[in-house]
This record gives C-alpha cells, structure tokens and sequence, in this order.
C-alpha cells in the first residue's frame, strides 16, 4: 500500500463526458485474507482466514440495468462523485442512489485506482457521499460488498460501518458464485429532516 502523501484531490460531480473515465478505472483488487461465511439456523459469522496465494479479483464489466429515473427524469437523486489527482487523471469514484421513502444512501459502488489506494481518497469519496446523504435527509447510508473483499471490508469498518446483512445468493448466477453479499450500513447524523 502506498503511504499517505499530500496530495490534494478535487471532489466533484461526475458529468455525462466522464463516463470514459469511470468506466475504464481499475477496480480490481489483491488480497491475503477473505472473510469465510459460516451460516447456521438462526445466523452466520464471519472468519477472516489467509488465502495463499493471494486473490485477485477482478470485476466483470456491467451489464446495463434499468434504472429508475427520478419522477422529473433527472438523474440528480443519483449521482456519481469523482476524485480527481492534480494531473488530472481519475483517482477514483463513488456512485450513490437515495430511496425516500426509508431515507436510504445506497452506496451503488466505490472504486480507487490502485495507484491511489492509501491516500485517503476512498474516505473524501464517502465523506462527500454521507455529505450528500446528510442533504439528502438520510437517516443511514448502506452499501453490499463481496465477502472476498478484505481490504474494502476492513476500510468500510474503520469508516463506522458496521455490519447488518448477508445474501449467499446474490451471486449465485454470476461470475462470482461462489462469493456472499455482506451488508454494512451507518447511521447518518445530522441530516436535514426538512
């Protein structure tokens, strides 16, 4: 992991011209440990063991969803946050999505380049994303990670995420069966009530 360095990067909404950028940004990742998932009548744990060699996991691209547009047909109740480095190349992003009616920030997906890891740069996207679940209303910001996903994991706890789920067939027809959906979620303090 890289150390933390000075570097100051610029947190702005993604515009329709940076789809390129985000959809090309290297979201996989490289881990020793996995968190294994022991399911029982009335719950699971977890146990984070050693994989040797170390995984690497690297996502399939998206297949298109239909996506709910707001009831004005703007997209601006779902928008994606960049981080930008000085140079000017994408240094990761965080798209969210707010549901109103349980006042939900759905964290839909969060990626850091690997030369960008241990800078802090996933922390100013979730900052600016709990920013917006706090304008939003938002009473708690939730998000679904694989039970693979180590590094993430550990980042989200540290970032006051605990947590609240698991999903064994989330993944089950995909090219990640085999994985679990973890749920972790925070509460949102101080947002507007308006």
């Amino acid at each position: 992991m890289p150390p933390a360095d000075d570097t100051t990067y610029e947190i702005r909404t993604a515009t329709p011209e940076d789809a390129g950028l985000v959809e090309a940004l290297d979201g996989s990742f490289t881990t020793a440990t996995i968190f294994h998932v022991e399911t029982a009548e009335n719950g699971f744990t977890l146990r984070e063991t050693p994989v040797d060699p170390p995984l690497t996991k690297v996502f399939p691209e998206d297949e298109e969803e239909d996506d709910e547009a707001e009831e004005d047909g703007s997209q601006e109740g779902n928008p994606t946050f960049l981080a930008v480095a000085p140079d000017g190349s994408l240094a990761g992003f965080v798209s969210v999505a707010y549901a109103r009616w349980n006042r939900r920030l759905t964290v839909e997906d969060i990626e850091v380049a690997p030369g960008h890891r241990g800078r802090g740069v996933g922390r100013a996207l979730m900052s600016r994303a709990e920013e917006f679940a706090r304008e939003r209303g938002a009473g708690h910001i939730w998000l679904e990670v694989t039970n693979i996903n180590a590094p993430a994991i550990h980042a989200y706890r540290r970032m006051g995420f605990a947590l609240c789920g698991l999903d064994t067939t989330l993944y089950e027809f995909t090219a990640s069966a085999g994985e679990y959906a973890l749920y972790l979620s925070k509460p949102c303090r101080g947002a507007n009530r308006d």
